[in-house]
Order: C-alpha cells, then sequence, then structure tokens
C-alpha cells in the first residue's frame, strides 16, 4: 500500500503595504461616485463585506492612476517573486529543510502571467537545485490552494522520501479596474487582497497530518459564475450574484459524493475548513453543513484581518485552525472558476 504525503509545515505570507477598509472605501468615493450612478448602493459593500484591512503590493494611490497590463505585470513579477521568496523560505525554515533539498516546487497563481514562471525566477534566490522539477499551475482561482494541495500530496507520494514545496501565490489587488462601472468591479475592490501560502510535503515520514484523500467536482454549464475577462488594461473580475445561493445549494451534495468515493462521510468530519470567499458564501455553507454558530469562526476572522486573497486564503484558515489545535480529520474546501470545488482531507498525525 502507497504510503500518503505527510504535511509537515504550513507558512503564510503578506506584502508591505496594508489597507484600511475605511481608507479604500474613501479612495473608491472619489474615483466612481461621479462617473457612476449606481455607486452609493453598492459603497455598502465596503461595510457589509465585514473586511477591516487587507494587503498589497504596491501603495494604495498607485492603484487610482491609469494602468495597463505593462505596469500590472511588472507589479507582478516584482510583488510576487518578494512574496513568493518569503513565503517558501518561512514554510522550509519551519520544516527544518533546506531549499536545495526540494525535489518539485509546485506554483499555484492565477492572477498574473508569467513566462519563465515564477518559480524559476527566484530559482538562484531560493538556493533551488538545477534538477529541480517545476510545475505551475494557472486557472484554478479561489480554488488553487486547495487543489494545488492535492496534486503537491501525489506528487510527493508517488516519489516517497521525495520533498515537494506547494506555493499558492495572488496579487488580487492588481485586477481593480477604474475603467470598469460594473458591480463586480466595486465588490472586487472592497474584497480583494494579496498574500501568498507555502507548504513542505514528503511521504514516508512523520508529519503535522496525513493527506488522507482529495477529490473534485466540477458542475456543468457553470463557466459564468466566476473568473476573469481579458483586455488590454489587463483582468477583469467575473462574480455571479448567484454564488452564495448556488453554494448553499449544490456544495453539501457535491463534498458528500467527495468523501463517499473516499469511504467517508460528514459524520467522519471534525472540522470544515472553508474558504472565506466573503461572508454571504460563509453564511451559506454553514447552512448547507448544518454547522453551528460560531463553527466558520477562523475563516471570518481571516476574511476581517486580511480580505479574499484567493488561492492561499485556505491556508491561511488552516494555519489558524493549526495554531488553536488541529483536530482529528480537518476537511480544506474551496470553490473556484469551473465552477469547481475542491476538497482535501488531513488526518492528524499520531
Amino acid at each position: 500500500m502507497p504510503q500518503s504525503a505527510k504535511l509537515l509545515s504550513v507558512a503564510t505570507a503578506v506584502p508591505p503595504f496594508c489597507f484600511e477598509q475605511v481608507d479604500v472605501a474613501a479612495a473608491a468615493q472619489r474615483e466612481f461616485a461621479a462617473r457612476f450612478n449606481d455607486f452609493e448602493r453598492l459603497a455598502k459593500v465596503f461595510k457589509t463585506a465585514r473586511i477591516m484591512r487587507r494587503y498589497a503590493v504596491r501603495p494604495l494611490e498607485w492603484y487610482f492612476e491609469p494602468l495597463g497590463w505593462p505596469e500590472r505585470s511588472e507589479a507582478y513579477l516584482d510583488g510576487g517573486c518578494r512574496l513568493f521568496v518569503d513565503a517558501a523560505t518561512k514554510a522550509l525554515d519551519a520544516a527544518g529543510i533546506g531549499a536545495a533539498e526540494v525535489d518539485t516546487v509546485v506554483t499555484v497563481s492565477s492572477t498574473g502571467i508569467a513566462t519563465p514562471s515564477l518559480e524559476a525566477r527566484v530559482a538562484g534566490r531560493m538556493g533551488f537545485r538545477a534538477d529541480v522539477e517545476r510545475v505551475p499551475v494557472f486557472g484554478l482561482g479561489c480554488a488553487g490552494g486547495v487543489s494545488g494541495l492535492s496534486l503537491a500530496s501525489r506528487l510527493a507520494q508517488s516519489r516517497p522520501g521525495s520533498t515537494v514545496l506547494l506555493v499558492a501565490l495572488e496579487l488580487c489587488t492588481l485586477s481593480f479596474r477604474l475603467d470598469e462601472l460594473t458591480k463586480a468591479n466595486i465588490v472586487a475592490t472592497a474584497l480583494f487582497g494579496d498574500g501568498a501560502a507555502a507548504c513542505v510535503l514528503r511521504a514516508g515520514e512523520t508529519g503535522i497530518a496525513d493527506i488522507e484523500m482529495s477529490g473534485q467536482h466540477t458542475w456543468p454549464d457553470t463557466l459564468g459564475i466566476m473568473g476573469w475577462s481579458i483586455d488590454p488594461q489587463g483582468f477583469g473580475v467575473i462574480f455571479d450574484r448567484a454564488i452564495p445561493p448556488f453554494a448553499e445549494e449544490h456544495m453539501a451534495p457535491a463534498v458528500n459524493g467527495i468523501l463517499d468515493r473516499a469511504g467517508l462521510g460528514f459524520g467522519d468530519i471534525d472540522r470544515f475548513a472553508f474558504h472565506p470567499g466573503g461572508t454571504k458564501v460563509l453564511t451559506a455553507l454553514e447552512r448547507a453543513f448544518s454547522l453551528g454558530q460560531g463553527a466558520l469562526d477562523h475563516e471570518r476572522d481571516i476574511l476581517v484581518e486580511y480580505g479574499n486573497m484567493s488561492a492561499p486564503t485556505a491556508f491561511f484558515v488552516l494555519e489558524r485552525i493549526m495554531r488553536a489545535g488541529l483536530p482529528a480529520r480537518t476537511l480544506l474546501t474551496a470553490m473556484g472558476p469551473g465552477f469547481t470545488a475542491s476538497c482535501v482531507s488531513l488526518k492528524k498525525a499520531a
């Protein structure tokens, strides 16, 4: 029987610029109110999102300058590389492993385009070996962190003793747009932050937790629920207002099917850990999974303190759960473009 992949460490990192939500709301008011008739009604989201602050790779004023692909790409490459090194170094240090011991690097990011990809650009700074295997993953959005963990665990399991480094990194603030007078753009401006998370995995030794199982579910005919539109100015966010009701109606059956294929059920899960996409989504998930009040406390705290950072946000939640004491079995779950649900079960090491 193949050995399961072990999670050796989890680490998170944020860029240097901190945005207080009140300051973002004031800047948005100055920029959009005179040009967007519906802004005053939509501006309530800066309060209802229940976010206090977020972090970004550029100062607030930069986002309200004329920006196109060149400026956003430069910020992605510069800020992304710095954040990659920060998160990866923390995870490797926590695992007691040097960068030269890493055999495979899985890089998950959907908020910028880099060829060569980020792990190649920082290889010298990190000290990766020349024969390290690179696996860049694009397009999974908010589900990317959990799906990336699934992929990284299977790569580790396929070669017992090898070390896999997973880095999930998103610079969501680079999608802020001055030219998009839409509800989706205002919501994104009130919701998104930048961040990164890294994990170290290895099969064949002890760790924090076993990666017990993983799975995905993609619903047909749901491409328009979430994603990017692309034009000369950069990425434009696609949000469907139906995400919370969709999650409430469809998530539990999909997750139940994923668990059932692994011989598990809801009763076997001690802690459901969700990517906190927003307060309405968290409320919908509590209803869908019949969770008690306060069950998703760490998810809400992360949203308040960091906003929605897309792929890495699930690891910010997991890190908080670990600090409080990892339960016997935790199901890490996220939704993303596709429209897709991704799950990974972590069984606490004995």
